[in-house]
């Protein structure tokens, strides 16, 4: 009953209040009515309330609907560099066509904000997105500036201009201006203050290629935002209005005037005191000219090889995905040791610029057109530079007898100085400070490549792919294409191993012919030093680089093999001609330095990797080199089973136990071989030289068990280095200064033996087995420990051996010559045709 009397009274009120309503409505209509009948005054203000709502809503149609959903901006991510780690997790480089820093509100100091709020909007914490007052100044200004050119002030809030560098974008126009505050009042209504200011903070652009103020901070002063002064905070507050011109020196005076107007505003808003100003005031603009390089480590040629694969894998620009390496704020761990790449750089251009000695000035690095005026313009887009001493870029602007000037990318010149008769102006060039000007220099004419490894994960931890990567970035580590020479003879003899032979195996030294055809005739090989004859162990061989043993195995364990074990190593692929043995054949530096890493893993190999993984902005992994799974390792409880292991890496290529004999017999090389320059670094190393016909490349390739590098030196276009030119004596000093700057890098532990391999003392000159002496430390001692597969190892000799031996011997060379013969007959020949016979003589 009560519930019904409850209704019944609010059925009651509904009535009353509606029949109310409409009454009021009804007497507001008639009065409306009588105005309008009566009054003109009140017609017009009807008319043009009317007229503006109708603009209004055309207006919001035509300006608001295309408008992006401020929502959008609690998710924005801003572009952002890709930054680069080393091996031990310190930043290295960047990859940023622009200087950005994300921050967050609580790393802003309180005195940098309440300057950029004292600069563009004193009312920010008290209005809704819109300061009226000053959009109505910007208004009466925009009308009396109208055809006079000039641009009228802003009368933005932040807010506003937070609208403008993020949704809308910077056209000067009254759209523009109506679309921001539409946004403005959104962006209100969805972020909070602090938000705001955050945003606005770390994108607003303030020249310099900076957005942010922590980009800038560092751009104009090299510091961070939390290390300025009150009146670096200042200046910083005054980019905003006109980057490009308080940013220059010569603006000194209008920065000048237009920061302590700032300060005034911070006095004016109760933010500082007087004399917190004053004394701001009191001190100069203080912007440096340069900042300090980013880079801890000069890694040119390494880092452009990642940029390279991080653009293959997920593009360049933010319109290629969320991960593009100019905008998806990367995070990069590579395998490169700035230790290892220091001196590597350092290595490899001692050697060229020894090697380069007294050979004169090689011309100019490129040329421009000076004759316009604008040639700081082209050389700043030229890019070029250089990282060496003293050092600098510059072009010859001026060139008068023995007269002439430079000018350097900051727009000043210079007096120049010793001048090459064939210099001239547009010349770019390499200069060194001397006297009241600068010394033209030369960069060498040589060039070459270094790479060093981890063979144990395939890591490359140095590169050097030239002088300087600055001056051109074709990388001769991993791109240039050029003969190895002796280097490859190590894997001709893993393949003979393979295939019977042993480190002590007796190779003949003899002349090696083979008949070419009729139109050219029989060619025999030779050694490099000429001479030649009988019989050595396969060590000796490999330890004095002889060509003519290295044919002789070659052809004994058959070229379609040993070009089966190039192939295998990723040396290369090549036709199975007997010159290819010799090193005829075209690879690179990286291939090579992977290929020893084999032999110094025991034959297990690993892609050579620069990146070990990737993360996204926010710190997820999304690629890793190292894909290998490991079952179980994150039970949550133990199962009672053999702890959880990852699966081996890499590739098995050579037999473990050829491979260790091999780096065994490499050993010597060093010991008492072509390498035997090294010998005095007391390490257990390995390494071979190697030097190419002409001679027109000089290479080293070795390493310990746990680094491993090669290097070579040549020309571009491959000319001959001169007689005297040799891998002993060019390249191999090169990785002994590497190793000698990086000496805490090198274990003195050995090369270990894999199971299955018998050492055994034997007569390194004869091979035959020792039972009556011990090896000494002596280098060229007679008894030595040497490698052997079970049941290869030299056997006690009798009479009776020594006659089989020779009967074999004698059935051997009675097989060789009729196979020659055979040869002749048919007129077929398994040698390489065209050029073969040049390709030869000078390979050792």
């Amino acid at each position: 009953m009560a519930d019904e009397t409850n209704f019944e009274t609010a059925r009651y009120r509904i009535r009353r209040d509606a029949k109310g309503a409409f009454a009021w409505a009804e007497g507001a209509l008639s009065w409306a009515k009588t105005q309008w009948r009566d009054s003109r005054l009140f017609r017009w203000i009807a008319i043009a309330a009317a007229a503006f709502v109708v603009l209004w809503a055309l207006v919001w149609f035509a300006l608001a609907r295309d408008l992006p959903d401020a929502e959008m901006l609690l998710d924005y991510q801003p572009p952002l560099p890709t930054m680069v780690r080393g091996i031990d997790g310190e930043i290295v480089d960047s990859y940023a066509r622009e200087r950005r820093v994300q921050l967050q509100f609580v790393d802003f100091p309180r005195p940098m904000i309440n300057a950029f709020l004292a600069a563009e909007d004193k009312t920010f914490w008290t209005h809704g997105g819109i300061d009226y007052t000053g959009f109505v100044g910007a208004v009466f200004d925009y009308v009396t500036k109208l055809g006079s050119g000039q641009r009228a002030k802003g009368g933005s809030t932040i807010t506003q201009q937070v609208a403008k560098n993020i949704l809308v974008g910077d056209e000067y126009s009254i759209t523009r201006k109506l679309k921001e505050m539409i946004l403005a009042r959104r962006i209100e209504s969805v972020l909070t203050k602090q938000q705001i200011l955050e945003l606005y903070l770390n994108e607003i652009p303030l020249g310099r290629q900076s957005f942010g103020v922590q980009a800038a901070a560092r751009a104009y002063f090299d510091k961070d935002i939390g290390d300025l002064q009150l009146h670096e905070a200042a200046f910083l507050a005054i980019l905003p209005k006109a980057p490009e011109r308080y940013g220059r020196a010569k603006y000194a005076d209008l920065a000048m005037e237009r920061r302590n107007f700032v300060l005034d505003q911070m006095v004016a808003n109760d933010f500082i005191t007087r004399e917190q100003a004053d004394a701001a005031k009191a001190k100069p603009l203080g912007v440096i000219q340069r900042r300090s390089a980013e880079k801890t480590v000069d890694a040119g040629y390494f880092m452009e090889e990642v940029r390279r694969q991080l653009m293959g894998r997920y593009g360049e620009k933010a319109e290629d995905g969320p991960h593009s390496v100019y905008a998806g704020g990367l995070w990069v761990r590579t395998s490169l040791d700035p230790k290892l790449q220091t001196a590597a750089r350092d290595a490899l251009r001692g050697a060229l610029l020894r090697f380069h000695g007294g050979r004169g000035w090689t011309g100019p690095i490129a040329t421009i057109d000076v004759s316009d005026g604008n040639w700081q313009g082209e050389l700043v887009s030229s890019y070029l530079g250089i990282n060496y001493q003293n050092w600098r870029v510059g072009v010859v602007t001026a060139r008068t007898g023995a007269s002439a000037r430079i000018g350097f990318v900051d727009g000043k010149e210079a007096p120049l100085t010793g001048l090459p008769d064939a210099l001239k102006a547009g010349d770019v060039i390499v200069a060194s400070p001397e006297g009241n000007g600068y010394r033209v220099r030369t960069i060498p004419e040589i060039s070459g490549g270094f790479l060093a490894q981890d063979p144990n994960t395939g890591r490359v931890l140095a590169m050097q792919g030239g002088f300087d990567s600055r001056l051109g970035a074709f990388n001769r580590a991993t791109q240039a294409m050029r003969q190895p020479g002796s280097t490859i003879k190590p894997f001709v003899y893993a393949t003979g191993l393979d295939f019977g032979l042993s480190p002590a195996s007796m190779v003949s030294d003899s002349s090696f012919c083979v008949y070419q055809g009729g139109a050219r005739g029989e060619k025999c090989f030779r050694n490099f030093s000429g001479g030649g004859g009988g019989e050595h162990t396969m060590r000796w061989g490999l330890e004095q680089s002889r060509n003519l043993m290295t044919v002789h195995i070659a052809n004994d364990a058959g070229m379609p093999n040993v070009i089966r074990t190039f192939d295998k190593v990723g040396i290369g692929q090549y036709k199975p001609y007997l010159s290819f043995a010799l090193g005829a054949g075209e690879t690179t530096v990286e291939k090579m330095v992977n290929a020893y890493s084999a032999l110094a893993n025991q034959g297990r190999q690993f892609d050579p990797s620069l990146i070990d993984y990737v993360q996204d902005r926010g710190g997820k992994v999304i690629w890793r080199a190292d894909k290998r799974k490991c079952t179980g390792c994150n039970m949550k409880d133990w199962d009672g089973k053999a702890m959880p292991r990852f699966a081996a890496r890499g590739k098995q290529v050579l037999d473990a136990r050829t491979a260790y004999q091999v780096v065994h017999m490499l050993e010597g090389v060093v010991t008492r071989g072509t390498a035997v320059t090294l010998r005095d670094l007391k390490l257990p190393l390995f390494g071979k030289t190697g030097t190419t016909s002409g001679p027109t490349d000089v290479w080293f390739v070795g390493g310990s068990p746990d680094i491993v590098a090669g290097v070579y030196l040549g020309y571009d276009k491959p000319r001959s280095l001169g007689g005297g030119a040799q891998g002993g004596r060019h390249a191999a000093p090169i990785f002994k200064e590497f190793v000698q700057k990086t000496r805490d890098h090198w274990s003195d532990e050995p090369f270990p033996a894999p199971a299955g391999v018998r050492m055994v003392r034997i007569d390194r000159r004869t091979g035959k087995r020792v039972f009556d002496g011990w090896p000494s430390s002596d280098p060229k001692a007679a008894i030595i420990w040497e490698a052997f597969k079970p049941d290869t190892e030299p056997r006690r000799s009798t009479r009776q051996d020594e006659v089989d031996a020779m009967r074999q011997e004698i059935l051997t060379l009675l097989r060789r010559g009729r196979a020659v013969e055979a040869q002749r007959k048919s007129g077929t020949t398994t040698e390489q045709p065209g050029n073969f016979a040049e390709q030869q003589g000078g390979l050792y």
